[in-house]
């Protein structure tokens, strides 16, 4: 895949109507289109919840919009059964690659079959289509149990983890694999911007490289392309050392930071893998910028890329152009005005360059 700045989202938006959400993706950013995650129509559609279903000892508690596991309970019947299910969709020799037990379901997310419908009422195969999945670092590192600990801690609940949002991928790959010529899945880790602080001191890097990488080999057991998205700074080398095909970062606030990692880049770069430039900012900020500004960033973090001895071309064809996260949080008109400038920065920059 040479992507040669192909336009695509990172999953949340603002808005309470999905009709209106994914015709925003489809006008704006129409070769590779998302599913709109939709925190505001309530807990189900937020990052860890929206991932939930299906979890032995999982607890919701709406009323104080919190959701945590509940260890103390007898979920040995649910982890049995779980497991069961689990090796019988992904035994890489004789599963069966049904991974519908872990299907997120309408009351989860009205945008996964929103776009469905929208797609399947234009009748045609679009380029890509993105699909994404909460990441298993940021997941357990997030909820916690009943004692408010971090599930990641827990080694038999944090397997349980990576194997269920491994194969929520799978099934979101299944489900638009018809629309697309290739599916991408981007496994958001917002948490690994704080790898390596105090607060998370006792996280290991070896940990952290295993449980993305059963997550990526995944999304790759179904044909479709695996990217990382973190809006934050982080050790860039652990995703590529995990084995992703796209690294997706904020490369307006933090661009400069992937030049530190020049010599994993220049290798994931000549093995085919590709870059995310996070360039259009996801704050207040966007009110400011114009697709020129944009360029002008996208062309000084990219030459700082290219003086670690990268060529630039492979570079540039190895680009897509993002927002810098999600829009979730945003104003409405501030959510629409990154969306048309991500569709139009990536239009500049495949005439610019003939692509």
């Amino acid at each position: 895949m040479k992507p040669k700045f192909l336009a695509t989202a990172i999953g949340s938006m603002p808005f309470t109507d999905p009709d209106y959400a994914v015709e925003v993706s489809l006008k704006t950013i129409k070769d590779c289109p998302i599913w709109p995650q939709l925190p505001r129509l309530g807990m189900n559609e937020q990052m860890e919840c929206q991932y939930s279903e299906g979890l032995p000892a999982i607890v919701r508690d709406y009323e104080k919009g919190r959701m945590f596991f509940d260890t103390e309970s007898d979920y040995f019947d649910d982890f049995a059964a779980f497991y069961e299910d689990y090796m019988l969709a992904m035994d890489p020799d004789d599963g069966t690659g049904d991974c519908s037990q872990m299907a997120i379901s309408e009351e989860f997310s009205k945008g996964i079959y929103t776009l469905e419908m929208a797609l399947k009422a234009k009748g045609e195969k679009l380029p890509y289509v993105k699909v994404q999945v909460t990441g298993p670092c940021s997941f357990a590192l997030t909820i916690v149990d009943e004692t408010k600990k971090a599930i990641y801690y827990n080694d038999e609940f944090r397997d349980l983890i990576v194997k269920a949002l491994a194969m929520k991928c799978r099934w979101q790959i299944q489900k638009f694999t018809p629309f697309a010529e290739k599916v991408i899945c981007f496994i958001d880790e917002p948490i690994l911007s704080a790898f390596g602080s105090s607060t998370y001191v006792s996280v290991n890097r070896e940990d952290v490289v295993e449980m993305l990488k059963e997550v990526i080999d995944a999304v790759h057991s179904d044909g479709a392309i695996a990217g990382v998205h973190c809006c934050g700074n982080t050790e860039w080398s652990i995703l590529i050392d995990a084995g992703v095909d796209i690294v997706n970062f904020d490369a307006f606030e933090f661009g400069h930071t992937i030049a530190m990692y020049g010599d994993s880049v220049k290798k994931h770069l000549e093995r085919g893998g590709m870059l995310a430039w996070g360039v259009v900012p996801t704050s207040k900020t966007i009110r400011d910028q114009t697709v020129e500004t944009l360029e002008t960033q996208l062309e000084n973090v990219m030459d700082g890329l290219a003086a670690q001895g990268i060529d630039k071309q492979l570079i540039m064809e190895q680009a897509l152009i993002t927002p810098s996260c999600g829009t979730g949080s945003l104003d409405i008109e501030d959510a629409e005005r990154v969306f048309e400038l991500t569709g139009a920065l990536s239009v500049r920059m495949k005439e610019k360059y003939g692509f």
